[in-house]
């Protein structure tokens, strides 16, 4: 069980020579820099109505790994629902051993994000879990092969016209992915310590972590990561006031530019979503930096221009330290037992 952050019990002299005797004026602060709480009820999807007979059958897709033509990788795989929701790695490995090219973001929270994937390719989480099962470097399946390894399975087949009745054929790839989408919508990690001093418990963060809040505010963090999820919402330059070594930001990888073909966006990323961002080390698309304070330091010299103390970033790592949520506690379903008609793995 996800326990809170405890508060010291002496007050701390800060950076700027300030005690936190007015909670309130921050908070204020953080509210008008657009941060929010996590909702406490689970949001609603464009286009895809939420069921229990979907959501049963989204999670049971989530772990199956015979939607991969291998047999052996699935979407907790590279989105591991016990380390964050990824699997931390620097880049995923996929069919045959193969090193995908970006870092698998958290699948916790994603359901804030306004798109899908670093570049965005995805404007939502069923279009999203499409993606992984058809690139050759991830599962390296097929939509054909897929609705056939599913119509194999007569459970599956029962609980597609369970949840999505009324249809004459409700075993269909996009259904897949929209049952997905559905589970996918309760991995949400509420009520942390940042959500209940925002919602107005003063003692649920450190002073540590409220001086790394107004400096979180104060240099321009929020500029790129505000909302809900912290982030997860605009497009930025890696880099905008100084690139990061190639270690860092490899010159292959012209993000964006990729999915619209403009030469403004070579090198622009979705600003990453840091709730729980404690636990999905390694960092940055690339995943080729391990430690938070280092993300930080990194993040602060290449998108504003500011060459943080170690004091000033482990105050702001503190304070990110208190976006780790309750965690889901989700059990390994029991999957449909395979037939003589199930394809086999391909490796």
């Amino acid at each position: 069980m996800y326990k809170t952050l405890i508060s010291f019990t002496v007050t701390l002299v800060l950076v700027s020579g300030q005690t936190w005797a007015d909670d309130a004026a921050l908070r204020t602060k953080a509210e008008n820099a657009g941060l929010k709480p996590i909702p406490l009820a689970y949001q609603r999807v464009n286009d895809n109505a939420l069921s229990q007979e979907k959501l049963e059958l989204g999670w049971m897709l989530f772990f199956d790994p015979r939607i991969s033509a291998s047999g052996l990788i699935s979407c907790n795989t590279c989105h591991n629902l016990s380390t964050g929701g990824d699997d931390n790695l620097p880049t995923s490995v996929g069919h045959g051993w193969q090193k995908g090219p970006r870092n698998a973001p958290t699948v916790l929270n994603s359901v804030f994000n306004s798109a899908q994937f670093w570049d965005g390719r995805a404007p939502d989480l069923k279009e999203q879990a499409k993606g992984p099962v058809q690139a050759g470097v991830e599962m390296a399946n097929d939509s054909v092969s897929v609705v056939k390894t599913l119509n194999s399975m007569p459970e599956y087949v029962e609980r597609f016209e369970q949840a999505f009745p009324g249809q004459a054929d409700p075993v269909t790839f996009d259904n897949m992915a929209k049952a997905i989408e559905v589970f996918e919508v309760t991995l949400v990690t509420p009520n942390g310590p940042f959500d209940q001093w925002l919602r107005g418990n003063d003692d649920a963060l450190t002073d540590a972590q409220k001086a790394g809040l107004e400096l979180f505010v104060d240099k321009g963090c929020t500029a790129c990561h505000s909302g809900v999820n912290v982030g997860g919402q605009g497009y930025f330059p890696f880099g905008l006031i100084k690139k990061p070594g190639a270690d860092i930001l490899p010159p292959d990888d012209k993000g964006r530019f990729e999915v619209t073909k403009t030469v403004s966006d070579e090198y622009v990323f979705r600003a990453a979503p840091l709730r729980n961002v404690s636990l999905t080390a390694p960092y940055f698309h690339s995943g080729q930096v391990w430690d938070l304070q280092q993300a930080v330091s990194v993040m602060a010299l290449s998108q504003l221009g500011v060459e943080l103390s170690d004091e000033q970033a482990g105050l702001i790592a503190d304070f990110l330290r208190s976006l780790e949520g309750e965690q889901p506690h989700i059990g390994y379903p029991v999957l449909p037992v395979e037939t003589a008609a199930t394809p086999r793995p391909r490796f």
